[in-house]
């Protein structure tokens, strides 16, 4: 073997060898130290369902839902995304017709009235959908489809405020009334839930 090659040997498994390997720990360290997107994904859906579980029982509530905001497609000639929404929380009774996958990828021109609404005072409440005295923002048509007797929205908005989506409770069987005490605690429930989101989002 020449010298040039001895040094050439010499010099991959000496120097480079042990480099290599500082590099690939150091990758590896990297790795570990980043966050596992979905576990984290799985946890915030766990403590989310658990809350809105929680919420449906203690207002022995039909159905509760929350809706997150999300870009879509894009306007033409401008490229302005379109801000859509989706339901991606559900919790139902037994025999309730879920309304998850028909709210997918919605546009919320679509429901401005109702969004408007919840971005300005940040609660709708329909005790009756029948009694033409209450405002229903424009809900009519899905009370109607999906059975719906009242019906409380709240605006879901991140620890700096942003609106970011809405937490519905819906009653099928029964025309509800609630009063402004269990109103104030499902606010209190629905800022937590924003906080858990802003904290995901945000990591």
């Amino acid at each position: 073997m020449s010298s040039w090659v001895e040094l050439g040997v010499a010099f991959t498994t000496g120097i480079i060898g042990p480099l290599s390997l500082v590099y690939f720990k150091s990758v590896l360290n990297k790795n570990k130290n980043k966050p596992d997107v979905v576990i984290n994904a799985l946890r915030v859906s766990e403590v989310v369902e658990h809350k809105i579980d929680i919420i449906k029982e203690g207002l022995n509530a039909d159905r509760v839902w929350i809706t997150q905001f999300h870009n879509g497609s894009n306007f033409y000639p401008t490229g302005k995304s379109i801000t859509k929404f989706s339901i991606v929380y559900e919790s139902l009774n037994v025999g309730v017709i879920s309304i998850q996958n028909n709210f997918k990828n919605i546009p919320v021109y679509l429901f401005s009235k109702s969004m408007n609404q919840l971005a300005d005072s940040d609660t709708i409440e329909i005790m009756d959908y029948d009694d033409n005295n209450i405002p229903t923002y424009g809900l009519n048509s899905f009370s109607e489809e999906y059975g719906c007797k009242s019906s409380y929205l709240f605006s879901i908005k991140s620890i700096d405020g942003k609106f970011i989506g809405v937490l519905g409770v819906d009653y099928t069987k029964n025309k509800t009334q609630l009063d402004d005490d269990v109103i104030n605690n499902v606010m209190i429930h629905v800022a937590s839930i924003g906080g858990v989101l802003t904290n995901y989002l945000e990591h």
